[in-house]
C-alpha cells in the first residue's frame, strides 16, 4: 500500500467515525456542506496527485476535496500560503479606512485612532500567528494596511514615511 493509499484510507476511517459520531447523536453529516482538503504541499507537489486519488466515498455520497477551506473566519487553502486570506483582510480594511477617511475630519484624532483599531487593527490582529514564517512579499499588503492606517489617524500625506506613526501609536512594525 502506498503512501497515498494509506493517507486515504485513514482520512476514510476519520469520517467515517465523525459520520458515525453525527448519527449517535441523532445527527446527519451533510455531504454538500462538507469540506476538507486531503493533500498539503507545494502546487509542483500536488499536480503529481491523481485526481482519482482526491475523492473519498461515505455512505452518504461521495466528498471531493476543495484548495480553499474556512475555519473560523480563516481562509486556509492546500499550499498554505494564505494569500487569498491576507487578500480578503487587505480588502475588508481598506473598505473600513475608506470610508473612516470621510469622516476624519469631523471626528478628530482620538476618535480616529480608536475607530481603526476596532474596524482595522482587531481584524489583522485576529489569527496573525498563522502568518508566521511566511515571506515578507505575503504579508507585505498587511503592512500597507497598517502604513494607510497610521496616515489617517495623524493625518499624515501619502509620501509621509509610516514608521515614526507607528512608533507614535506603540503600533507593531
Amino acid at each position: 500500500m502506498s503512501i497515498i493509499d494509506q493517507a486515504r484510507s485513514t482520512l476514510q476511517d476519520c469520517i467515517t467515525d465523525v459520520s458515525s459520531w453525527c448519527s449517535s447523536r441523532r445527527l446527519q453529516l451533510n455531504t454538500s456542506k462538507t469540506e476538507f482538503i486531503i493533500w498539503l504541499g507545494s502546487r509542483r507537489t500536488l499536480d503529481k496527485v491523481s485526481r482519482s486519488d482526491l475523492t473519498l466515498q461515505l455512505d452518504s455520497g461521495t466528498l471531493n476535496p476543495v484548495e480553499v477551506v474556512r475555519d473560523l473566519g480563516v481562509l486556509l487553502d492546500c499550499e498554505l500560503s494564505m494569500k487569498q486570506y491576507i487578500a480578503r483582510i487587505t480588502s475588508n480594511c481598506f473598505y473600513h479606512l475608506r470610508r473612516l477617511r470621510q469622516i476624519r475630519p469631523v471626528v478628530g484624532k482620538e476618535v480616529t485612532s480608536q475607530l481603526v483599531s476596532v474596524f482595522v487593527l482587531s481584524r489583522l490582529d485576529y489569527c496573525n500567528s498563522l502568518l508566521a514564517g511566511l515571506p515578507s512579499t505575503a504579508v507585505k499588503p498587511l503592512q500597507r494596511v497598517q502604513n494607510t492606517a497610521v496616515r489617517l489617524v495623524l493625518n499624515l500625506g501619502l509620501r509621509d514615511h509610516a514608521t515614526p506613526g507607528l512608533q507614535q501609536l506603540h503600533w507593531l512594525i
